[in-house]
């Protein structure tokens, strides 16, 4: 640990670009520490994290309540399969069952696994429950949507860096386009073996693309119409990030399925969790469905408490209050931009659009820039740069970074 403690930024990344299989393009600085809303890298430069892990880090860097519930519990019981009952599951379940209001809960570990857990729920519902015939059932999808890198979950992507010579695909997959409900009761009207909807409430990985007021809810009245399941992908929208605790819950929409990750535990380890009622969830029976490590103890108590953070810290109110803070801000400076057509998001999920085509580096550059001045953050599609910081932000705290932004853009203003 004394030798790598001692490596410089430039070593660290030789390291990766030596010994690790070349899967992410990372922004050039090299972090080794985490405190709230600041990280630090091995040259003990110090950054606000704009990022916060792809929103995994709602909490915070290292929120001392959840990592003194990871230590507490590592150190009494780690695992133990499913093998087995342990005393922090039952606890955990029942927690997140009642703070989300739904029956039963399924724990996985990551999101793209959650995910995957949420299709077999759909498929088993739909032969079971809603009688389609074995093999046949369709879940409709919306196009530029991510969902992970599995390959089932790439078969319906229409990424091609992600899809390209991955295939073949997985079948049972019917695409649309986002915030078109037209497109989505036509399919529904017309196809009876549609089990599910899965969408996300905000596509994130799309550069922040925001549905129309009232989308989801008359997405969600289309699927009881048809007897379709609306299967809520909050693993990057949920758990306070965007002003309420689930991004759904701003049309006030109840999913059938409710699909969680990332800050679930407040970034410090992964759990993922799926959600749903007695009726769908009891398709799921021993032996169709597992995970070593789903459910683990120390998954459970450090989940507990991260949930217990957002309530007790009221991060979904932060987040709201200074989302619109922050789009009100970057409103200003954009009317006099030429370089940035637009922001938009909710809560602190927010996006800028930067006035140049995806194949362009500005975006990078700016980023690159910004890291300069103090701020990290990453383009999603080559020309727009997500913005989702710790929801532990002050107002403070924010102003500075708005300030940051402001300086490092007009840097590329023509």
């Amino acid at each position: 640990m004394a030798v790598l403690d001692q490596l410089s930024s430039q070593q660290a990344m030789a390291l990766e670009n030596k010994y690790g299989a070349q899967n992410y393009h990372p922004l050039p600085v090299v972090l080794t520490r985490g405190e709230g809303v600041y990280v630090w890298d091995v040259e003990g430069k110090k950054y606000y994290d704009f990022l916060s892990a792809y929103s995994s880090l709602n909490q915070g860097h290292c929120h001392p309540k959840i990592v003194n519930a990871l230590t507490e519990q590592a150190q009494r019981l780690t695992l133990t399969s499913r093998a087995f009952y342990n005393d922090m599951l039952g606890v955990y379940e029942k927690f997140a069952t009642e703070f989300f209001g739904f029956d039963k809960l399924l724990p996985i570990n990551s999101g793209a696994e959650a995910v995957e857990t949420a299709l077999k729920v759909c498929r088993k519902w739909a032969y079971e429950v809603k009688g389609i015939d074995i093999n046949q059932a369709q879940i409709i999808v919306c196009e530029n949507n991510f969902h992970g890198r599995t390959t089932t979950i790439i078969s319906f992507s229409n990424d091609p860096v992600a899809r390209k010579h991955f295939g073949p695909f997985t079948a049972g997959f019917i695409k649309i386009e986002y915030n078109n409900l037209e497109a989505l009761e036509e399919i529904l009207k017309s196809n009876p073996n549609v089990a599910g909807f899965l969408v996300e409430p905000i596509q994130g990985e799309a550069g922040v693309f925001v549905p129309s007021e009232g989308y989801l809810a008359k997405a969600k009245a289309l699927c009881e119409k048809y007897n379709v399941l609306f299967i809520a992908d909050e693993v990057q929208t949920g758990i306070a990030r965007t002003g309420k605790l689930l991004a759904v819950d701003h049309e006030n929409v109840k999913p059938d399925i409710l699909i969680l990750g990332k800050a679930l535990s407040g970034g410090v380890y992964p759990v993922s969790a799926v959600l749903s009622s007695n009726e769908i969830m009891n398709v799921i029976r021993p032996g169709n469905h597992g995970s070593t490590f789903g459910g683990n103890p120390i998954a459970a108590a450090v989940a507990i408490a991260a949930l217990e953070v957002v309530r007790d810290e009221n991060l979904a109110e932060n987040a709201d209050y200074l989302g619109k803070l922050f789009r009100s801000e970057l409103n200003k400076y954009i009317a006099e931009s030429k370089l940035v057509n637009l922001v938009r998001g909710k809560g602190l999920l927010n996006a800028i659009i930067i006035n140049d085509d995806e194949d362009s580096d500005t975006a990078w550059n700016i980023c690159l820039k910004l890291r300069d001045n103090g701020l990290l953050a990453k383009p999603t599609h080559g020309n727009m740069i997500r913005f989702a910081p710790p929801l532990v932000m002050t107002e403070e705290q924010l102003l500075d970074c708005i300030s940051i932004i402001i300086k490092s853009l007009k840097e590329f203003e023509r």
